[in-house]
């Protein structure tokens, strides 16, 4: 049983007054035992959040224990997990900080503090630091209107109104434009302007002309300091994401583009420069590098809760704060500013886990959030089944609920081998518990969610792993597209991420037997971005699967032997 309010409190404040609370969820001058309760520092305030994926009740999320990096990459954020983590940033093993920031003891930790997020307690918390930071921007990094049940169904409706009650002022986007560009400029031009909420991102282009499809930037002033925001969408959209949904938009990272709208929004008065990215975090701390005149890039896209920004040197030999501010609304930042004569002097800056036990809910949200829900409630409480194990989404390779819906493709479809998108969105569930539908929901809700049952031949299936393998190992981030290596079922394979594209797998085996390159094999996938496509959606047969074993036990990753990653501090087998 997690605690009560009453009892958080009492923990986290004893802790806080032992200094074992570190400063992110200190009082920075006072001896509060409230957790959230911080000296205002500054002049200009930004809050960020990133990633919710239409996430709009209180959830669990276990974060990933793997997550490589390699070259430059290696043993830096974002790719430290476990006890790595918890060291470089110094959070106390066994803390409340711990079981957000980490994986470690996650079952035992989700029961002691309990879900974390939810709008209705993250509205509670934006309010309460704009009430002490007067002029504060609320900041929506993208992959907000997908994600959930109630999203896909409402055609993202639901997250927009959500969206506008937060307060949110400023946003990007990624999935968002999954739902098409007639919605989205649909959203933009009426709900949007209508609340005064504006939509960034100077790297979106029509394929005719190249001129700017969006805003790239918006300039706000803040107690009488100008700050610019300007706007990066996830730079692989047409790619990672069906093109046929936005086919007359070009996306791209556009970098020396970025220089242009830096300095033209300091030729117009602009004292702050921020950067709200869905680059992921290894392009953003590239972009930073290249790139001269950016306080801050508060970014997204690749999950990565990172307790401390990251300093990165300009061209100029001036520094940029490198922000990553997690996902599924289970952190808000916080990043205060002191600006003097046109320039930042100094910052504080904090990333706050969202206790949704220690924050009370806001009711205003609540009754929203209920009313959203209350048409699909009995769909989405339905009891699939019941899971003994910890079951998550999250990491460079198969988890545990990724592993479910392989095995559920392969019996439904009837397939000895099974790819399963490597996403990093969808929640956990603990031992214990039902599994609903609204949980598979939030693992496979997507405008494309169409199964398909294809003949690949051993040679076409090698190919499919070594170019996934390519974006996620690349050496150059800007070769990187965000997510995760293809979750795969029935099939087992070796990976060296340090080897080139066309060396880093081997030894393919299917029950036992070589891989045979010329042979075909049925396989069975989801989510395919080629053309539309009409049949059964993979929410129809997960859930089938699940009503029909009832329970689900003993669930083992199909994890790839992994090759050269011996002592690498992002993963822990």
């Amino acid at each position: 049983m997690s605690f009560s309010r009453r009892e958080f409190l009492q923990v986290m404040g004893a802790a806080a007054v032992a200094g074992l609370i570190p400063r992110s969820l200190r009082a920075s001058q006072h001896s509060s035992s409230n957790p959230y309760d911080f000296a205002k520092f500054g002049n200009v305030s930004l809050l960020h959040y990133t990633d919710c994926h239409a996430q709009l009740n209180p959830i669990y999320f276990r974060e990933p224990h793997i997550n490589l990096g390699i070259a430059d990459m290696y043993g830096n954020p974002p790719h430290l997990v476990g006890e790595h983590l918890l060291k470089h940033f110094g959070i106390p093993a066994n803390s409340p900080e711990a079981y957000a920031f980490s994986y470690l003891n996650f079952a035992e930790a989700a029961q002691k503090y309990g879900r974390v997020g939810g709008f209705a307690h993250l509205k509670t918390l934006v309010d309460q630091l704009r009430a002490e930071r007067p002029g504060a921007l609320l900041l929506d990094g993208g992959d907000t209107w997908q994600g959930s049940a109630t999203s896909l169904w409402t055609n993202a409706q639901d997250m927009v109104d959500a969206q506008i009650k937060l307060g949110v002022d400023i946003m990007t986007a990624h999935w968002e434009f999954t739902y098409g560009a007639e919605r989205v400029q649909e959203i933009i031009e009426n709900d949007l302007a209508n609340a005064g909420l504006d939509f960034v991102a100077q790297n979106v282009r029509d394929t005719d002309f190249e001129d700017p499809v969006f805003p790239a930037y918006v300039i706000r002033e803040i107690n009488g300091h100008n700050v610019a925001i300007i706007g990066q969408a996830f730079p692989y959209t047409p790619i990672a994401n069906p093109r046929y949904m936005v086919p007359e938009w070009s996306f791209g990272i556009r970098d020396m583009e970025m220089q242009e709208r830096v300095e033209e929004a300091r030729d117009e008065g602009a004292e702050v420069v921020i950067v709200l990215s869905h680059n992921g975090m290894d392009v953003d701390l590239k972009m930073a590098s290249r790139v001269s005149g950016i306080d801050a890039i508060m970014g997204g896209h690749t999950h990565d809760g990172v307790p401390q920004p990251i300093r990165v040197k300009d061209p100029d030999g001036n520094h940029t704060l490198v922000i990553n501010s997690g996902s599924n609304s289970k952190f808000l930042s916080l990043l205060d500013l002191d600006v003097q004569d046109g320039k930042v002097k100094d910052f504080r800056y904090k990333l706050l886990p969202v206790f949704s036990e220690l924050l009370p809910a806001d009711p205003e949200m609540t009754a929203y959030i209920q009313s959203v829900r209350e048409p699909y409630e009995q769909q989405l409480n339905e009891q699939l089944a019941v899971t003994e194990d910890t079951l998550y989404r999250r990491g460079n390779f198969n988890g545990t609920f990724d592993q479910v819906i392989c095995d559920a493709l392969m019996q439904e479809l009837n397939a000895p081998i099974a790819f399963s998108p490597g996403f990093r969105w969808g929640v956990s569930v603990l031992p214990g518990q039902p599994i609903t539908f609204d949980e598979v929901m939030t693992q496979t809700a997507m405008t494309y969610g169409t199964v398909t049952r294809n003949e690949l031949s051993g040679e076409q299936i090698k190919t499919i792993l070594e170019d996934v393998a390519d974006n996620l190992f690349n050496t150059d981030p800007y070769y990187q597209q965000g997510g995760d290596m293809v979750r795969v079922g029935g099939l087992k394979y070796s990976l060296d991420p340090t080897e080139k594209i066309g060396n880093r797998i081997s030894d393919l085996e299917l029950d036992g037997q070589p891989l045979d390159a010329n042979k075909n094999y049925p396989v069975g996938g989801w989510a395919s971005v080629a053309a539309p496509l009409e049949g059964k959606q993979i929410w129809e047969v997960v859930s089938d699967y699940l009503r029909d074993k009832k329970v689900i036990r003993d669930v083992e990753p199909n994890l790839p032997k992994l090759k050269g990653v011996e002592n690498n501090p992002g993963i822990v087998l």
